[in-house]
């Protein structure tokens, strides 16, 4: 333990001494965002991660301590530390741990001032109010509503806030009325440390499916450059010998060569050729 340590209590120690044993038990260290995150919400993370990866809360201060205090690239994680940080360990590679706590975030309603993560629609029909003082406050947030048969009806389908714009209050009360949660609530990894490396949440988000897609075409287009070059590999020479057997059995019959492995359809080629002529001539 470093020298700057020995002066803390011994709650913060004891402290320290934790968040470097499970440093040294799993093979990634994280650091992850806990803003805006209710106390219900931690509780069902920490029950949905658990046997995945174990999350602790912690000061920073003692963060920076007990990094200070290790060897190696994990020193850098504390140029990421935030006001709301907290550490996650687990033995999961990053892109796993990412693609784990993007699955387990789940919706919450807008408050005002957040930035909406994607664009807000509001879809066309009939709501289940009443009509009442709401229709102005539907109104006076953007939403195109009316009465229509006795109830309040959104008129159109019209999205009232676009993705990365602010959500104002009033536009934030009015979701709530129609119960409806934009917001993403979860674990955001900010960095993570892996084998030696800093991961950051950018390189961790990427779309799995567009990815598998890609390696697909790829393997697909070098298959087939093999086997157009005639170029073997043990994946694609069987192809490239069916390829030549045909082009080269292509090439004796239009030429006609008199082989075992051909002569049948030379002779059913010439069969044709001479029927055809036979209905020209009569």
């Amino acid at each position: 333990m470093g020298l700057y340590t020995v002066h803390l209590p011994q709650w913060k120690l004891d402290e320290i001494s934790e968040i470097k044993r499970l440093a040294s038990e799993f093979k990634l260290v994280g650091l992850v965002d806990m803003y805006g995150i209710p106390a219900r919400q931690v509780q069902d993370i920490r029950r949905n991660l658990r046997g995945k990866a174990e999350l602790k809360m912690t000061r920073n201060t003692l963060i920076e301590h007990a990094f200070g205090d290790l060897s190696g690239e994990i020193q850098e994680l504390t140029s990421h530390l935030s006001g709301h940080s907290a550490l996650i360990f687990t033995n999961e590679n990053p892109f796993k741990l990412f693609s784990i706590l993007e699955k387990n975030k789940t919706k919450m309603a807008a408050r005002p001032g957040e930035t909406a993560p994607d664009d807000i629609v509001i879809s066309k029909g009939p709501t289940s109010f009443r009509p009442g003082p709401i229709v102005g406050e539907l109104q006076q947030a953007g939403i195109p509503a009316a009465i229509e048969a006795g109830k309040v009806t959104i008129r159109e389908t019209k999205t009232v806030v676009k993705a990365g714009e602010e959500i104002n209050k009033k536009l934030a009360d009015a979701l709530v009325k129609l119960d409806i949660k934009p917001m993403d609530v979860g674990l955001a990894i900010q960095a993570a440390y892996y084998e030696g490396s800093i991961y950051e949440a950018d390189v961790l988000a990427i779309d799995e499916t567009a990815f598998y897609n890609s390696i697909i075409s790829a393997a697909t287009h070098a298959f087939n450059l093999s086997v157009n070059a005639c170029y073997p590999t043990k994946d694609t020479a069987s192809a490239i010998m069916t390829k030549a057997v045909r082009e080269a059995r292509g090439v004796a019959i239009e030429a006609a060569v008199a082989s075992s492995d051909v002569i049948d359809a030379v002779l059913g080629k010439a069969q044709a050729q001479a029927m055809a002529l036979q209905n020209v001539t009569g």
